[in-house]
């Protein structure tokens, strides 16, 4: 399904809890728009007790953004949505419960977000929180890559608080609507038909877990990435990372969604993503497949972390199905 196809609800959708794990909150007005916009869109929403808390740049010290996550997943709503990202979830990794995360996904949880959700998305993947082992009833438990409160629900720039087609693709997503997801790709990959495990996120934050155990080992997975404020070669340098130490080579495949933010420089001089992708084709096995629409973007699929997915091109055109 191409994300201009999802559709809008108005019925009921099941609930939806919006709380902060990472970054601070800087406008309270944006959670609580988000709020009521989810509303608006027939989920039973709510604003977690925290998730208004401040502390230096974080929502809440420490310990109080790691009782939060324990309390959403002792709640286990069907939508866990953060606000924002920012940074902070990987101080709490070596300290959350996972078996309180893996009951909330049996019991039908969806965590949803992407940035800093990425460190927490994987490092469940990698506890063994929420992999397919542990779908719970339903297909929308689990971990989802997709929009967050703030910015996609609660942007007073937009009339609905954020972008109708990411909006709908979310409620499809965790409804157990949405099955797929399309967008158009760079010539040469037709033909392409692979299947693996959808793993990834945002770039930086997962080779900063490299090497430590909130790393998944997915071996013959489908890596998705993207970042934002990282110029391209700070971007190559993080994916030659990746292939040095092995994790490129062992996927069937690698969607790039979209990098942004960056400033370009003087000495670029003819330096581009599209240079950085090029090279970085040469030294792996891995086809690299550039145009996902995720990322720090306005327009945004929702993706199934950790769940088995067909990545077949045809032409230009690529398709994601779950």
């Amino acid at each position: 399904m191409h994300p201009s196809e999802c559709s809008d609800h108005a019925h009921p959708l099941g609930s939806v809890l919006v709380y902060s794990p990472a970054g601070v909150v800087p406008q309270a007005a944006s959670a609580r728009r988000a709020v009521k916009r989810l509303k608006a869109m027939g989920f039973e929403a709510a604003l977690d007790e925290s998730a208004l808390a401040r502390h230096q740049r974080f929502a809440g010290d420490d310990d109080m953004r790691l009782s939060t996550v324990h309390r959403v997943a002792t709640l286990a709503p069907d939508v866990a949505l953060a606000t924002r990202g920012g940074y902070g979830l990987t101080r709490l990794l070596d300290r959350i419960d996972w078996s309180l995360v893996a009951r909330s996904v049996e019991q039908g949880t969806a965590w949803v977000g992407y940035s800093d959700l990425t460190a927490f998305h994987l490092a469940a993947m990698a506890h063994k929180a929420a992999g397919p082992s542990r779908v719970g009833h339903g297909v929308t438990a689990g971990l989802w890559a997709g929009p967050m409160a703030c910015g996609d629900f609660g942007d007073a720039s937009q009339p609905d608080g954020g972008d109708d087609v990411t909006q709908a693709c979310f409620a499809e997503a965790v409804t157990g609507l949405l099955e797929a997801t399309g967008f158009r790709t760079e010539a040469g990959f037709d033909g392409l038909d692979v299947q693996g495990t959808l793993w990834g996120g945002n770039l930086s934050v997962l080779v900063s877990l490299l090497g430590t155990p909130h790393f998944p080992k997915v071996k013959g997975g489908v890596l998705f990435l993207e970042d934002v404020n990282e110029h391209p070669y700070r971007v190559e340098r993080c994916l030659l990372q990746l292939q040095q130490a092995g994790v490129l080579d062992a996927q069937k495949a690698v969607l790039l969604g979209q990098f942004t933010g960056y400033r370009k420089s003087p000495l670029d001089r003819g330096y581009t993503l599209k240079c950085m992708v090029a090279h970085v084709r040469q030294h792996t096995r891995a086809p690299i497949l550039t145009g996902l629409p995720f990322g720090h973007v306005p327009v945004k699929v929702t993706l199934p972390v950790g769940r088995k997915v067909h990545v077949v091109v045809e032409g230009r055109d690529a398709l994601v199905l779950w």
